[in-house]
């Protein structure tokens, strides 16, 4: 299920506009290519985990972390693929459903981003879309995360990890995504941390419809501003 595409409207800008920076991520023989935005003293950095069929440039979580930057978070889009990777997915699928490689790249950039300086205090959130929410569950349940947002996202696939997920973690399905959200539903009653359910109305799998990324947008941000504020103590 591919999540790039379609133009999203812009997120409104109350701060100076936070810093795009192009990075590489190099993961021993690999190197993962990023986008860092950082606003003015983030209170927090949120790493998105794509879905299959997509990348650091898929414009539906490029509006999101925009508007997780003009709240104050720090945002980490990557891909998790190589082009090499990319090429070969495409003509054979092999690695869009292969949760233990994407949650293992998210789970090293999670541990490289510990060695940044500037980085390295700031709490750790997830945004997972599709497969990617997946690999997020997954990786959460081996590393210190402050909290998931998981969008559309297939986190049955993550299976028997789930249990082990502490970090609190909001599932987010289209009202009209009436499979994924049965998936959603079983993942969530496997699921043992503080968590929830949120269904946007009148929303498919990709929330192209009018103002449906936006309310799914703004449940992320309320969950990250109440999760991750919290993991760094703030009142």
């Amino acid at each position: 299920m591919d999540d790039s595409g379609h133009r999203q409207p812009r997120a409104a800008s109350a701060h100076p506009a936070p810093v795009q920076t192009e990075i590489e991520i190099p993961l021993g023989d690999v190197r993962l290519k990023g986008i860092l935005g950082r606003p003015v003293a983030p209170c927090g950095l949120v790493v998105f985990a794509h879905g299959s069929g997509s990348s650091r440039l898929s414009t539906r979580n490029q509006f999101v972390a925009a508007s997780l930057q003009h709240e104050g978070f720090a945002t980490l889009l990557f891909d998790l693929l190589t082009a090499q990777e990319e090429a070969s997915e495409r003509e054979s699928r092999h690695l869009r459903f292969d949760i233990g490689l994407l949650a293992g790249r998210l789970l090293a950039v999670t541990r490289w981003l510990g060695h940044v300086p500037s980085l390295a205090t700031l709490p750790i959130g997830y945004f997972g879309a599709s497969t990617g929410a997946a690999a997020a569950l997954v990786a959460a349940s081996k590393a210190t995360v402050g909290a998931i947002v998981s969008r559309g996202g297939r986190p049955d696939l993550a299976a028997a990890s789930l249990p082990l997920v502490r970090a609190p973690s909001l599932l987010v399905v289209g009202g009209d995504d009436t499979d994924v959200i049965a998936l959603n539903r079983q993942a969530l009653a496997q699921m043992t941390c503080e968590k929830q359910l949120s269904i946007v109305p009148g929303a498919s799998h990709l929330f192209e419809e009018p103002g449906t990324l936006q309310q799914a947008t703004q449940l992320a941000g309320d969950w990250f501003k109440r999760h991750l504020l919290q993991a760094r103590g703030a009142p």
